[in-house]
Order: C-alpha cells, then structure tokens, then sequence
C-alpha cells in the first residue's frame, strides 16, 4: 500500500531542463549528460579522469560518457578501482593514476562510493597532504594556489546518496576498519550534472536502496538539533518527493517523472544534512566498514530502531514531517509506523542478520558508532549500552 491516498504518475516539471545555482552550479534535466562535453571546455578542461566504482565500469553511462568527452575533443581516462564502501588504499592509487595521467579535472559518476570516491581523490590530487588529515573533526589543511583542488564535477547515476554538491566523502581506513569522513571547505563541484535518464536501468532493489538512504538523509538532518532554517526547508521538500515518488519509482522503473523526483529529492536530501546527522547513519557507517554492506540498506534496515529511541518527545518536528510526506496520522507512532509501511513496501529486509552482520559485533560497532560525527548531532545524546542495545535489535529484528 502507498502511503499516499492518491499518488500521481506524472508531473511535466521534472520532464523539463532547470538550471539552479545553489549550493553548486547544478544542471537538472533528462538527456544533459550530453552536455558535459562543453560544459568541460567552459571550465577550461581538457584531460579529465573518470573515477567511478568498480560495478559501474562496464555500464552504458561510462562509454556515453567517454564518447560525449571525444566529441568534444577532450582526452579522458577511466579510473574504477573503487569498492562499494571507498577505501583509503584506492583513494592512494586513484591519486597515483591522477598524477600519472596528468589530468586536469575529476569526473565522479555512478552511486555514492564513486561519489566519494572521485572526491577523496580530488581532495589529494595536487598535494601530498595525507588522505587523514582531511578528516572532518581535523582542522582543514591550507590549500593555496600552488596546490588548488582540480576541477570537479559530479554525475549520481542512483537517487540516494545526494553526494553531488559538497566536498564531504566516507572513506574506510583499512588499518582500523572504521569510516571516517573527509573533506575541505575549499573543494566545491564546479558542476552538478543531475540526468534522471541516468537511473531508469537501476534494478528495483538499488531503487529502493539508494531512494530510502536519501529518505534517511531528510529525516535525520530535520531532527538534528540547532536553527538552520535552509537545511530544514530544503529536509522537508526531500521528504514530500521521496514519499511521493519513491514507491513510483521502485515499481515503475521506466517512470521518468518519479526518477526525476527522486533525483532532485536525493540532492535537496543530501544538501540538508549539512547541519549533520544522527545514530542511522553512526551504526551504519560502521557495519559498513566492517562487514561492506549496502549503505543505504543499511541504513534502512536501522532506521525504525533509532527512530524509536530518537522520537518520544519531538512532537512537533515529527507532525512537519508527517505534513510534508502528507500522512493522515502526525503522531510518533503514526509515523513510524507509516515509515514502517514503506520500507515494506520496497522490501526493506526486517533485520541485519538478513544481510549477513552477526550479533557478536554489537559492543564493538557500538564503540565504534560513538566516534562517528553524525552520533554527535543525533538529537538524544546515547550511551553506549543504549547505542549496543539498538544495534542488536537492528541486528536481530528491526521492526
């Protein structure tokens, strides 16, 4: 069932081309990934690299991709060395095959890892400043004109991670087996190029993956504590697309308008969450890092957990929500049990022992979970035998 009463298929304005220039240039529109040719020589590129995941590799998009750069007589390699859950030797290599291309720009196109990816590696291309000391709690290293970041720009073939219009990335240090997240205040894409075109051939399940991880980014982002009324407004247009255009999009893959609506959904999504994030994503960062699973399946199997631990109390943030996903019940309950259908809906497994954690790892992840960022900006400040108590549950039954 949808937790719309009567959700529409078609909408004319996410069938048209916008241009919009906050936070980033951002290009939205089906078919513009024609455009990246001469968008590269406006930029004054010639020689950029290609950083996708290694899944992507072989997708229609990179050959389209390399074919519109030709066109445009500009030279390109591929770089795809990069995992599901980016790891801080690939982002070692990526930079090795920067260098020795001489390459001028970045292109991250695919999901999120090849977001963060093709970021990271922007991040260390033109110094020798260790990949760590990026880490976001770190005091940003100085960047000067001698070593200025490479241009940028960000392709998302998947409505979920909303990656596309920041510098920040998840890289898993190998050495602690823990996520870290790096970034630089100075590195911004000079272009985010948003093709719903793109996703269409996105099987079901990575539909509802990426789509509930965007979901997660609006809902989680609202809740953190603090007045930042732009990351607030821009969560709640996140969740009124999403909720309308998610199970759409899962069951209609061929739906541009639901596509489109995600697309833009995921980076309004993705620009809220600059005010931070809460416990989903702590745990799930590190069930990532340990046991390389989906992010954004992760997450949405987590979700109902923190949920309940998070929302007793947030009446009102909760009815805003309620109201902008247009649910008839603006109660606590109400909504996570609304929430709850959803993730039904597009075959959320109930558990993360469905998707291979064991229950063993819970203390552990716990600890782990603690020294996240996004723990820091949850709104219930949690000890560690509460956050080792909703590990398990999410490991064992979630909802």
């Amino acid at each position: 069932m949808n937790m719309n009463s009567s959700p529409i298929s078609y909408d004319p304005t996410m069938l048209g081309v916008h241009d919009w220039g906050f936070p980033v240039p951002i290009a939205y529109g089906p078919g513009r990934i024609a455009e990246v040719g001469r968008r590269c020589v406006g930029l004054g590129v010639r020689n950029p690299l290609i950083v996708t995941d290694r899944g992507s590799r072989n997708l229609e998009f990179i050959t389209r991709l390399q074919s519109i750069l030709g066109e445009a007589g500009l030279k390109s390699a591929l770089f795809y060395e990069i995992s599901p859950n980016p790891i801080d030797t690939e982002i070692g290599a990526g930079r090795a095959a920067f260098r020795d291309g001489k390459h001028d720009a970045i292109i991250a196109i695919g999901g999120g890892s090849a977001m963060d990816g093709g970021k990271a590696i922007c991040l260390t291309a033109n110094n020798s400043i260790d990949l760590w000391d990026f880490e976001f709690e770190k005091p940003a290293p100085k960047i000067s004109g001698d070593n200025a970041f490479p241009k940028l720009i960000t392709i998302p073939t998947t409505a979920g991670t909303g990656a596309e219009t920041e510098s920040t990335g998840m890289v898993t240090d190998s050495k602690k087996a823990m996520k870290f997240c790096v970034w630089h205040p100075e590195l911004k894409p000079s272009l985010a190029l948003l093709d719903p075109e793109l996703t269409v051939g996105l099987p079901a399940n990575m539909t509802a993956w990426t789509g509930a991880d965007a979901l997660i980014h609006a809902i989680e982002a609202f809740l953190v504590p603090g007045f930042n009324p732009l990351c607030d407004a821009m969560a709640l247009e996140a969740l009124s697309l999403i909720s309308t255009w998610l199970p759409i999009a899962v069951v209609e893959p061929t739906n541009l308008t639901a596509r489109g609506g995600m697309h833009v959904g995921s980076c309004l999504a993705g620009i809220s969450f600059l005010k931070g994030l809460g416990l989903v994503h702590a745990i799930s960062h590190m069930i990532g890092a340990e046991f390389n699973t989906h992010h954004g399946l992760t997450n949405a199997i987590i979700l109902p957990v923190v949920l309940r631990f998070n929302l007793p109390g947030m009446d009102d943030k909760v009815r805003r929500m309620a109201e902008a996903m247009k649910l008839p019940d603006h109660s606590v309950n109400g909504f996570i049990n609304s929430v709850e259908v959803l993730l039904d809906e597009i075959a959320i497994p109930k558990s993360l022992i469905e998707i291979g954690v064991t229950v063993d790892c819970a203390e552990r992840i716990a600890g782990k979970a603690l020294k996240d960022s996004a723990a820091r900006t949850n709104p219930r400040i949690a000890t560690l035998a509460e956050v080792q108590a909703l590990t398990e549950t999410a490991i064992t039954k979630a909802r």
